[in-house]
Formats: structure tokens, C-alpha cells, sequence
């Protein structure tokens, strides 16, 4: 087993299967989004064509949605599997959160979560997108000031019970909808039925993984992920590796890896974010140049899939720092012109 060119072509770094950006996120399952300017490079690159247009298309008209979720951080999720992993994954991260709460002192009432929650939800509803600020403004119209931190809070739960999710894209600034007005509504959903879907997009997507890394990437319980592989009966099958037991789905990908390859990734990608264990592509002694262990990712450069340097996505031309020598930046330019013409386009929309 090669499980970096396994990876690379199931995360769909290399050989991508779709054109359309939305396609991608529901493969992926939920693609990390903490950083809202490159969330969008982490699904295009995944793109036959990289396409801004369509990526701000997906998003706007609600295919696309950015909400915090899974281990109370910010994820995308498709459309078609929000209200499914809402059920499966809110509650976990509603007690996560609530954990943070209680550790920064900040006690929120239930009677004061609704009522805001209320004013939250029809001031979305009335301009069907909103900043932060604009949230800010109607509460101060009621005579209702509280600081940034615990409002913060507020839009979490709201997002964590259904109530909100993400508004239209902007260059720089997160908005936020009202559900009901974006996402379709939903029947009621069989637990079962949803840990096992849930359970079949993490393998499809970030095979071959371990029991410990669905664990890590789903904040679910690891009776709930023992149970969800146990539901793929014949679907999945484990392989040894270096003592390590992973999973693979019966459709896994293995063809179409071509060595040679530099990438230019994303903080908080999924290719690292998306794994307890991030040995098999980052090399344990520079794991500090990928990630710190407060959880900041940094933007990595990937060379047939191991990461070795970093890159600057904002600055005008390309600036890398490789981790060993025997690399020339020469070779990162056909990753760097094919990011900034999907930048140049991004500036175009706006």
C-alpha cells in the first residue's frame, strides 16, 4: 500500500473526479473552514478547472454551507447533508462548546440564549444577510450590548441548533443567513442511518485512516465511530501498515498519481487537518512548521504528496520556505500561476 498516493487521489489533490465545487464537499463529507479567505482555495484545488465564479455560485445560492460543527469549529458541509449532520454531530459540539464557555467564565441563561437567538434569527431574516456588525447594530437598537466574545458565542449556538448558517460570500467578512430561508427543510432522520453515511464520506474521502483519526475528525464518541465503520460491513476492509491498522472503502482509488507534483495547500486543510496522525505526510522533526499545539495551521507545500515547506498565499509573487534543501522554487511555478489566476478571477466577482 502506498497511502500518500492513496490519499492524494481520494482527497482529490491529484486527478480530481468533479468540476463542480459543491461536489467536492459533499465527497469530502465537511471540509474545514476556519480561515474564510482560503476555504475557497481548498475546495477548488480539488476542481478539474478551479473556478471562483462557481465557487461563490455554490456558495451564495446555499449549496455550499459554513457553519461551526463538528468539534465546535467551522466546517463546509453540502446542502444535501446539513440537516443529516446537524443531528448527528450538534449535540456533541454543543457540550464542547459549552465546555469552552465555562472555562473563559462566560454563563449565558437559556432565557437569554432564545431571546437573542430570536433577534439574531429575524434580523437575518429581514436582510437576508448579515455581518456581525449588523447583528451588533440591532441589538444595540434594543438597548442590548454585550462584548465580542459572547456574542461570538451566541452565533455559534444559533448555527449549532439550525437557527443560522452562512450568508453570501464577501472578500473578507463572514455573514450569516437565516436557515430556513437557504437550506431546504428536512424530514425526520434515522441516527443510525446518518452515522453510517457520515462514517462512508470520511473513508471515501481521507482513506486509508485509522479508527483514532475518524475519531479525532468527527468529535463524535468512539463507540458511535466503532459502530458507524461496523455498519459498512463489506464496504470497508482494514490493512496493516507499519503496525497500524487503517481502513479502506471497496472503491477506494489508487490509480492516477503521477510523482513530481508540488501543491501549494491551505492552513487547516483537510490533507493534515483531517487525521489524528499526520506522520504519514508530514515528517514528525517539522511537524512545528505545519502546525502549533494551540490548533494554528499554517500554509504547507506538499512535493508527491509529503509536506516539505511553506508558502505565503497574499504576497504578489511567490514566496516559499523549504524545509530541506534540494528544492528550487523554479517548480512551484505552475502551482503559483494556477492559484493566482483563480485569485485574479476571485477579484474579478467583487
Amino acid at each position: 500500500m502506498n497511502p500518500v498516493a492513496i490519499r492524494l487521489l481520494n482527497q482529490q489533490l491529484v486527478a480530481p473526479q468533479f468540476s463542480d465545487p459543491a461536489q467536492v464537499v459533499s465527497h469530502m463529507g465537511a471540509m474545514q473552514a476556519q480561515e474564510y479567505r482560503m476555504m475557497r482555495w481548498a475546495v477548488e484545488m480539488r476542481t478539474r478547472k478551479p473556478s471562483a465564479r462557481a465557487f461563490k455560485k455554490a456558495f451564495d445560492s446555499g449549496r455550499i454551507i459554513r457553519l461551526h460543527l463538528m468539534r465546535g469549529t467551522w466546517q463546509l458541509v453540502s446542502a444535501d447533508d446539513y440537516w443529516t449532520w446537524l443531528s448527528l454531530c450538534a449535540p456533541k459540539a454543543i457540550a464542547v462548546t459549552k465546555g469552552w464557555m465555562s472555562s473563559n467564565k462566560i454563563s449565558i441563561p437559556d432565557e437569554e440564549l432564545m431571546s437573542i437567538r430570536d433577534i439574531l434569527a429575524r434580523t437575518a431574516a429581514d436582510k437576508g444577510s448579515v455581518t456581525k456588525e449588523d447583528l451588533v447594530q440591532a441589538l444595540a437598537e434594543r438597548d442590548i450590548r454585550m462584548d465580542d466574545h459572547r456574542l461570538s458565542y451566541h452565533i455559534r449556538m444559533a448555527e449549532m441548533s439550525g437557527t443560522l448558517c452562512s450568508g453570501d460570500l464577501l472578500p473578507m467578512k463572514a455573514t450569516y443567513a437565516l436557515t430556513a430561508n437557504k437550506v431546504k427543510a428536512s424530514g425526520k432522520i434515522d441516527r443510525d442511518e446518518a452515522l453510517m453515511c457520515f462514517t462512508r464520506k470520511y473513508f471515501q474521502s481521507h482513506q486509508p485512516a485509522t479508527l483514532e483519526d475518524f475519531v479525532w475528525w468527527s468529535g463524535l464518541n468512539i463507540s458511535d465511530c466503532r459502530k458507524g465503520i461496523a455498519m459498512l460491513g463489506n464496504g470497508i476492509h482494514t490493512v496493516k501498515w507499519k503496525g497500524r491498522e487503517f481502513y479502506l472503502t471497496d472503491d477506494c482509488r489508487t490509480r492516477g498519481f503521477r510523482k513530481g507534483k508540488y501543491l501549494l495547500i491551505p492552513p487547516y486543510d483537510e490533507y493534515l487537518i483531517g487525521y489524528k496522525s499526520r506522520d504519514i505526510v508530514l515528517p514528525p522533526e517539522h511537524t512545528h512548521r505545519a502546525h502549533n499545539n494551540s490548533g494554528i495551521f499554517q500554509p504547507v507545500i506538499a512535493r508527491d504528496g509529503i509536506i516539505c515547506g511553506n508558502w505565503s498565499p497574499f504576497k504578489p509573487t511567490c514566496q516559499a520556505t523549504f524545509f530541506d534543501a534540494g528544492h528550487d522554487t523554479t517548480a512551484l511555478h505552475p502551482a503559483w500561476q494556477a492559484y493566482q489566476r483563480y485569485l485574479s478571477r476571485f477579484a474579478i466577482l467583487f
